[in-house]
């Protein structure tokens, strides 16, 4: 029955006219948190444009094109970023973030050899279903903040306004819109908050949010800013520590892709390819100064939205990123995208992975009356949400830390392996 209302699968290819529009819907998606984590870290804004493009193109290739996922920048490698770079400098904090990209090919490696079993005994559906909740809900605090907050972080009514009109006009094209316009309801809420935010500015010039004097600065076109890696013993053991958080957040956000659309990608094409990919996209970006790379859940949202699930699309999403990149000026345009359009669409995309969460559950038959499934689901659930962190010092200004759905997930496990079956 599902399959049915399937639009695209991740096989099909879309005939041109409706390819370039689904794919520009992923770029919108993607690129406001893409070219935050250069922003806070003081890498290039290109350089991150070029290898989240390229780098899932990569993945792609690896994947053997059977996994939609688009990679762009991770945020749990800033820690890091700004730590060695400010104590040995950026070149030595890229020679980390390569390492740590060339770490996770030995544990794909190691995935490979042992088999998949093991995974399945420690991710049965209660773990697996609250980690995707998780996943959602950990940002549902990050599109609360754009949809109501002005540039300072104080509370705005026009901000809330808003975002009110852009995730009123999505969720109307998402449930009443028909045919090719029913697969585009981010895109088409997107430039209705656009258009809103113009003309509220222009009607009130006080409440104008729109600069394009960073479109008419920027250059038409330009090369990436790249930054070849340096390598040093203390830079290449912190990113590789960092690393086995980030591993843990691979395997739920590739349970999560896979549970949106239908597959299960830890066995084909193996999670030890979607490792491989993600690791080799990672020292991809690192070796020429991009923040390394991981899947992103605003994408997964838009899939789950529009249920075209087509490689080809995200396929698409990557070379227009990748495009970008020589054209800084259609990146500054796209830079004029008020904070507050995206959070009314992040309200929706982020909600509808925590949903997809919930749906595995209920499909699976977890039982709640099982004091083992409550335990494990309720603690999983307050450590993801409540911004559960584990940190310690690592030396040279910087730490290890694990937390949100890494560690929600890392202790769901755990418990999963710990407590007995066969509970009073």
């Amino acid at each position: 029955m599902e399959e049915k209302r399937i639009v695209l699968s991740t096989r099909e290819r879309p005939e041109l006219s409706k390819w370039i529009p689904l794919s520009f819907q992923h770029v919108f998606a993607m690129f406001g948190a893409t070219v935050l984590v250069p922003i806070l870290t003081g890498l290039s804004i290109s350089a991150a444009l070029f290898t989240a493009g390229t780098g899932t193109l990569i993945y792609i290739l690896i994947t053997g094109a059977r996994v939609p996922a688009f990679l762009g920048s991770s945020f749990a490698f800033i820690p890091a970023l700004i730590g060695i770079g400010s104590t040995y400098g950026v070149p030595y904090a890229m020679g980390g973030a390569v390492a740590a990209g060339l770490f996770y090919l030995v544990i794909a490696g190691t995935i490979k050899a042992s088999g998949l079993s093991w995974i399945k005994r420690a991710l049965p559906p209660v773990v697996i279903g609250s980690v995707i909740i998780v996943i959602g809900l950990n940002l549902a605090p990050t599109a609360m903040g754009m949809a109501m907050n002005d540039t300072a972080g104080n509370y705005s009514l026009v901000s809330l306004s808003i975002a009110v009109v852009t995730l009123a006009v999505t969720v109307i094209a998402n449930i009443f819109l028909v045919g090719f316009f029913s697969t585009i309801p981010i895109l088409i809420g997107l430039v209705s908050g656009y258009l809103f935010t113009l003309i509220m500015g222009f009607i009130t010039p006080a409440y104008a949010l729109i600069d394009f004097s960073i479109v008419r600065d920027a250059a038409w076109f330009g090369l990436p800013q790249f930054q070849l890696p340096k390598f040093n013993i203390v830079a290449i053991v912190t990113f590789i520590i960092v690393s086995l958080a980030t591993v843990a957040e691979h395997l739920g956000d590739t349970i999560t892709l896979g549970n949106v659309v239908g597959q299960d990608f830890t066995t084909d094409p193996g999670l030890h390819r979607t490792l491989a990919g993600d690791g080799i996209a990672t020292a991809w970006a690192a070796f020429w100064g991009g923040p390394p790379n991981t899947t992103y859940g605003e994408n997964i949202g838009v899939m789950a939205i529009t249920r075209v699930y087509s490689v080809w699309v995200i396929g698409g999403a990557a070379v227009f990123a990748t495009l970008l990149s020589f054209f800084p000026k259609f990146g500054a345009l796209i830079q004029t995208i008020p904070t507050p359009v995206i959070g009314g669409i992040s309200m929706l995309l982020f909600g509808i992975i925590a949903s997809s969460g919930l749906r595995n559950l209920v499909e699976s038959g977890v039982d709640y009356q099982d004091k083992r499934n409550l335990t494990i689901s309720s603690v999983i659930l307050v450590i993801g949400i409540g911004g559960g962190l584990l940190a310690f010092p690592l030396g040279h200004s910087v730490e290890f830390q694990m937390g949100g759905v890494a560690l929600a997930t890392f202790v769901g496990i755990l418990l999963n392996l710990v407590i007995p079956k066969s509970m009073p």
